[in-house]
């Protein structure tokens, strides 16, 4: 039996937001317009109208559709019946490759791959996406999860790390994987590359990022404290944003208590170049990241930005990624931004530096094919094996 040259592909992720939502949404939509017969499956109460509304517009591109079924965040008794109606719904999608995102998504997706590969050849890929390689490794909830990921690596045909700093950290947490790992960062479409001119009244900063001390919602706030009280500058703020362990209310009270409330504004969130126009400069504080979308958006749009030092971050800069400050460290944070607010011509040179270094080495064309390979290898090794 030859492998299909097209294929029926399967992602499954547990939470349709943010960065990972958008990795799988751009992967689906490029490989279904590539000819392939594509599905998604995600749970059925994460996110809000916005989410909804992106489910929703995907859904007619994608061949085998997308369900949102219910799966639960933490480890739970409901996790088997979740389980049992995950594989009803994929198997019925007869796929050829199941591709499994962030730490729950690989779990069930990995099991039900398993089951589905005892009949026939079913490529299983797992992409972590940072997910549980945020626990200390020290820590009892790291142990606990890292011991999962081990075990679940003997039903893993591909680790897919969107950055070498994930790659390592997989390495460091949880061991040498016994499984093949590649590393294929994520790429943007050409109307990303587009530039954005912010409007008339755009505020000085903008952040866009769930609302959580992982992202440095909290730094970014004191930092724009700092401004002020250090640097005499008065800065006005946009945030936009998802909320999906800490609600928005404990930063709006941190602003009220840092006295910037009347300068800062949240909001949920929005078509992310829709909102760059209306900042001058992106923030990304965050304490954690993988590959994030955010950094390669913002400097695919020409847009300025200060960023941390964490993930694949350095990755994405280059040349440029000494600019990049500490994470957790307001007083820095502040110092960076006083500096790119004082000087918005030489802001603006270092941005475009920035897309130059970018835009040949992240692009969702090149992410496509190189993962798509990947399917073919494994297909094409398990078809063998099975017909020696």
């Amino acid at each position: 039996m030859d492998v299909p040259v097209r294929l029926r592909i399967v992602h499954v992720v547990r939470a349709p937001i943010g960065g990972i939502f958008r990795h799988v949404r751009d992967l689906a939509t490029a490989q279904s317009a590539a000819g392939h017969a594509v599905g998604l499956v995600c749970d059925s109460r994460t996110g809000g109208a916005f989410e909804a509304d992106a489910i929703a517009a995907l859904a007619p591109t994608l061949a085998l559709g997308a369900a949102r079924l219910p799966m639960r965040r933490d480890v739970s008794p409901a996790d088997l019946p979740a389980l049992s109606r995950l594989m009803r719904h994929i198997g019925e999608l007869s796929p050829d490759v199941v591709h499994c995102h962030g730490a729950k998504g690989g779990v069930y997706g990995r099991l039900v791959a398993a089951r589905l590969g005892r009949k026939r050849p079913v490529a299983c890929l797992y992409a972590p996406h940072g997910g549980s390689l945020h626990y200390e490794a020290g820590s009892l909830e790291g142990r606990f999860y890292f011991g999962i990921e081990r075990g679940l690596e003997r039903i893993t045909d591909a680790l897919v790390h969107v950055s070498a700093y994930e790659a390592e950290i997989y390495r460091r947490k949880i061991g040498r994987p016994r499984c093949r790992a590649v590393v294929i960062p994520n790429g943007l479409r050409d109307d990303e590359f587009e530039p954005v001119i912010p409007r008339a009244d755009a505020r000085d900063l903008l952040f866009l990022g769930m609302y959580r001390d992982l992202k440095g919602t909290d730094v970014f706030l004191e930092a724009i404290a700092l401004l002020e009280t250090r640097y005499g500058r008065r800065a006005t703020a946009h945030l936009f944003g998802q909320a999906e362990d800490e609600g928005r209310r404990r930063y709006q009270a941190l602003a009220e208590n840092l006295g910037i409330a009347e300068r800062v504004t949240f909001h949920d969130p929005a078509r992310t170049r829709s909102a760059f126009a209306q900042g001058r400069l992106v923030v990304v504080p965050s304490r954690a990241e993988s590959m994030p979308y955010i950094v390669l958006e913002t400097i695919a749009a020409g847009v300025p930005i200060v960023a941390t030092r964490v993930g694949g971050i350095p990755e994405i800069f280059g040349p440029s990624a000494g600019e990049l400050v500490p994470p957790g460290d307001a007083d820095a944070l502040a110092a960076a931004l006083a500096g790119v607010l004082a000087d918005p011509v030489r802001a603006q040179i270092a941005a475009a530096a920035r897309f130059d270094y970018v835009r040949p080495r992240f692009h969702i064309d090149v992410m496509r094919r190189r993962i798509e390979d990947l399917y073919h290898d494994i297909l094409a090794a398990k078809t063998s094996a099975r017909a020696a």
